[in-house]
C-alpha cells in the first residue's frame, strides 16, 4: 500500500507498508525532504511499526513524536504529515488525485439560491448522487451576506440596505459579511468530502483546499498567498477571503469570495464593518473602487473566471457539471423556508 502528501508550501512525504493482523507492518516513509539526522528515519519508521490500523493521523503523529527526541530536526514535513500519507496509503484518507470533479460554470441566480445550493450541494455529494463539486456564482441581484454567527445588527445598517434595495440573508458558515453585486466579487464553492481534509488542522484546510487558486491567480498575473487563518492576499492587500463549513454526514463545504470592483462608498453606506474592511485593501477614501482583481490583473470578471476555471480543469481530473432540477427545486425550497425568513436571517440578536 502507497500513499502520498504534500505539504503545502512544503515537501512530499511518502509511505510504503502492509497490514499484517489489523496492524502497520514494514512500513518505510521516503520523500524530497530533509531530516537531521538521517537515522531518525528508521525511528519514524520504527514508530509507526505494529501500530492499530485503524489508529487516526493524529495518533500515528503522536506515536512519531513520542520516538525523536529533540535533537531530531524535520524540515519540509511534519509528523503529522506522516500520519495523513499512511492514511491515505489505507484508503482512509484521500488526495486531490483520488476523485473526479464536477466543475459548473457561472450561473446567473438569486444569490440567495446559491447560498441555498451551498447546503443542498454537500447533502448530494454525502448521498453519492453526485461526485466533489467545484462551481463558480454567478448572481443577478444584490445582496449582504453574513456569517452564520454574525449579528445584522452589529454588522448591516438596515436602514442604508432599504435604501439602495439590498436584502440581508445568513449563510450556512462562519467569518464575515460580503457585499455583492452583479459583477463586483468572484465567488466559488468547493464540495469535497471529509476524507480530502483528514488528519488536517482548520487551518491548514483552509490553505489546503485554496491551494489550486493561488496557481490560479498567478496565471492572471496576481502574486497571491494565504494569510492564516482564512485570507487570501497580495503585496497589494486583502484579495478575498474563506469560509468553510463541515456536515455531519462526511462533506465540507469550502466557498471563497473575492473583490472584483466593489462600490466602496455604498458598501459604507450599507456594512457597519465597511471601514475597518476597507483598512485592509489600501483604501482611505470611501469615494473610490476596491478593485484588487481588476486593477491588479487588468481582465475583465469573465476572464479572470475562465482563466480559473481552465487552471483548476489543468491541475485535477474534472467532468462537466449542471445543476440538476431536483437541486434547484430543493434549493429554491430552502430558499423560502430557511435563507429568506427573519428567523433564520435574525437568529443571533
Amino acid at each position: 500500500m502507497r500513499g502520498e502528501y504534500k505539504v503545502p508550501g512544503g515537501k512530499l512525504v511518502v509511505v510504503e507498508l502492509e497490514v499484517e493482523d489489523d496492524r502497520l507492518a514494514d512500513v518505510h516513509v521516503s520523500g524530497d525532504f530533509f531530516l537531521e539526522p538521517d537515522t531518525a528515519l528508521e525511528d519514524i519508521d520504527a514508530a509507526l511499526t505494529g501500530m492499530p490500523a485503524d489508529t487516526g493521523s493524529d495518533g500515528l503523529a503522536a506515536a512519531i513524536e513520542g520516538a525523536l527526541d529533540d535533537s531530531v530536526s524535520l524540515i519540509g514535513f511534519t509528523p503529522q504529515a506522516v500520519g495523513i500519507a499512511v492514511r491515505r496509503a489505507l484508503g482512509k484518507a484521500t488526495g486531490w488525485a483520488d476523485h473526479t470533479f464536477e466543475v459548473i460554470g457561472p450561473v446567473a441566480m438569486d444569490p440567495v439560491m446559491h447560498m441555498a445550493l451551498d447546503e443542498v450541494l454537500p447533502q448530494e455529494v454525502a448521498a453519492g448522487r453526485r461526485g466533489p463539486v467545484m462551481r463558480i456564482w454567478d448572481w443577478d441581484a444584490s445582496l449582504v451576506v453574513i456569517g452564520s454567527f454574525q449579528s445584522v445588527r452589529n454588522e448591516v445598517d438596515e436602514e442604508g440596505a432599504r435604501h439602495h434595495g439590498i436584502r440581508i440573508a445568513r449563510r450556512v458558515s462562519g467569518g464575515g459579511a460580503m457585499f455583492m453585486e452583479p459583477g463586483n466579487c468572484i465567488t466559488y464553492s468547493l464540495v469535497v468530502p471529509t476524507s480530502l481534509v483528514e488528519g488536517l488542522t482548520f487551518e491548514q484546510s483552509y490553505a489546503f483546499l485554496d491551494d489550486w487558486v493561488l496557481g490560479a491567480l498567478a496565471d492572471v498575473g496576481v502574486t497571491a498567498r494565504y494569510v492564516p487563518l482564512n485570507d487570501i492576499t497580495s503585496d497589494q492587500g486583502k484579495i478575498g477571503g474563506a469560509a468553510q463549513k463541515r456536515f455531519a454526514a462526511g462533506t465540507v463545504l469550502h466557498h471563497v469570495t473575492m473583490a472584483y470592483d466593489i462600490d466602496a462608498d455604498k458598501m459604507l453606506h450599507v456594512l457597519r464593518t465597511g471601514k475597518e474592511k476597507l483598512s485592509d485593501k489600501g483604501t482611505t477614501s470611501a469615494n473610490k473602487r476596491v478593485d484588487p482583481m481588476r486593477s491588479q490583473t487588468g481582465l475583465t470578471r469573465d476572464a479572470v473566471i475562465d482563466a480559473f476555471l481552465a487552471h483548476f480543469r489543468r491541475r485535477y481530473d474534472t467532468v462537466e457539471g449542471a445543476y440538476t432540477d431536483a437541486e434547484l427545486a430543493a434549493a429554491r425550497e430552502l430558499t423560502e423556508t430557511k435563507f429568506l425568513t427573519p428567523e433564520w436571517t435574525h437568529r443571533v440578536p
